[in-house]
């Protein structure tokens, strides 16, 4: 292989090593973010609905007050709660009305995960052509797809 095509394929692997590789980790990382706003939310509709369900009006809990150290405390009524909106802002609500803020959130985290899935396969296909790409350069015979197996 002469000294061309060798700068060639040093170029592509630096942009797959230095530009789409840390771009798929980051996308990959932020997705894993939303998730966890995800896993909150369900968490959340879930407490609210079994405070409902089980018509609960008051209750003793722990609270986590940081570094994992807990304090006992007691809510007296339950029909209000504050949810964290963000930014550190947390507004009242009631039942019905964070179940109703709830949904909103929820199906904006849905779209929100959907748009990095969408990301990650795309940085992941170009990832896959400039491979290609190498490899033409190289002149390696294409990667065959393994046959899939019927059991």
């Amino acid at each position: 292989m002469d000294s061309l095509h060798q700068a060639k394929v040093q170029k592509f692997e630096e942009f797959v090593d230095q530009r789409l590789k840390p771009d798929l980790v980051r996308a990959i990382a932020e997705r894993d973010k939303v998730f966890e706003q995800q896993k909150i939310f369900s968490d959340l509709r879930r407490n609210i609905e079994n405070l409902e369900k089980n018509s609960v009006t008051s209750l003793r809990t722990l609270v986590d007050i940081g570094s994992e150290v807990y304090l006992q405390a007691e809510v007296p009524d339950t029909q209000r709660i504050f949810v964290d909106i963000g930014l550190g802002f947390h507004v009242e609500f009631t039942w019905s009305e964070a179940l109703n803020y709830i949904t909103q959130r929820e199906e904006k985290i849905a779209r929100q995960i959907e748009e990095y899935t969408q990301l990650i396969a795309s940085i992941k296909a170009q990832i896959k052509l400039v491979l290609e790409g190498i490899r033409e350069i190289i002149q390696l015979p294409a990667e065959k797809s393994l046959p899939e197996r019927i059991f």
